[in-house]
């Protein structure tokens, strides 16, 4: 059972982020897009490292139903990514980034990196996901609550450990990144929580944090989820990356049951297509 500090529970509702308010207003979870404008992402590197194939797919997620884009100009893949400087990453979003912000969505940046996401809320982007949980630059804390944005606070590792009880891992992480954005001013309202499947986690303990991801609402924030087409899918049907949508949907659908409010995803039309219909069945219980 997940405990967390007195510090990193919620005693009382916070106020929502606007954002976050329109992402989590329906009774089913929001749909994230991703998109990737690199060279070497694990299932679509390269196909929108063009400006505008960028464009254009981010439009196609918006139309199947995509609520917010998450655009990533580095590879943070678990396995293999090579790290690339933030001027680099700055040097990928330039071509796309304006466009995007005139989708009519809120845009997400996917970086680790302070002077990445710097660039990029100043052009109009609302959400920062940080795939280390505010604890891999000391500056980004600090950027979210400057910039009044809301934040994505990832689990991550940087060795896998089959030994570990994930679960007490991902609960000690999250009460160190609470604490940062605490102390550097960000509004708890303003905080989403993303166990990282598939990252610092074996295929077994990727599956566990989906299972028992209920046990994370005890930290009274909204949780995300991103499972798609993650490997531990292919660990119990062996398949490539883009044969993985039965897995990914299979996943999402329990995660939603367990209480994820944002689903992260690159099949957007058939992600939105499951959720939508899984609550209109519940309904009518």
């Amino acid at each position: 059972m997940v405990a967390p500090s007195s510090t990193a529970a919620s005693t009382a509702p916070a106020a929502l982020h606007p954002v976050l308010q329109t992402l989590l207003s329906r009774p089913y979870p929001a749909i994230m897009g991703v998109l990737n404008v690199t060279p070497d992402s694990f299932s679509d590197g390269g196909r929108f490292l063009a400006p505008d194939r960028a464009l254009a797919q981010a439009r196609r997620m918006v139309a199947e139903g995509a609520d917010v884009i998450d655009v990533g100009a580095e590879s943070t893949r678990p396995y293999g990514a090579q790290p690339i400087p933030a001027e680099q990453e700055i040097e990928r979003l330039q071509p796309v980034l304006a466009d995007l912000v005139f989708l009519g969505v809120p845009i997400s940046i996917d970086s680790m990196k302070a002077a990445v996401a710097g660039f990029a809320l100043q052009s109009g982007v609302a959400v920062v996901n940080d795939v280390w949980g505010l604890q891999r630059d000391d500056g980004m804390a600090e950027l979210v609550a400057a910039r009044n944005a809301a934040v994505i606070v990832m689990h991550n590792r940087e060795h896998v450990d089959p030994e570990l009880d994930i679960m007490s891992d991902v609960a000690a992480f999250f009460c160190r990144s609470l604490d940062i954005a605490a102390k550097a001013g960000i509004p708890p309202g303003h905080i989403v929580l993303d166990p990282g499947v598939g990252f610092g986690k074996t295929q077994e303990q990727s599956m566990t944090v989906l299972a028992r991801l209920d046990e994370l609402g005890v930290f009274g924030r909204p949780l995300l989820v991103g499972a798609s087409r993650k490997r531990f899918i292919s660990s119990v049907v062996p398949c490539e990356p883009m044969e993985r949508l039965g897995g990914s949907i299979a996943a999402h659908l329990i995660a939603a049951q367990r209480g994820a409010r944002i689903i992260r995803t690159h099949d957007v039309a058939e992600t939105a297509q499951a959720l939508r219909v899984a609550n209109a069945i519940e309904d009518k219980r």
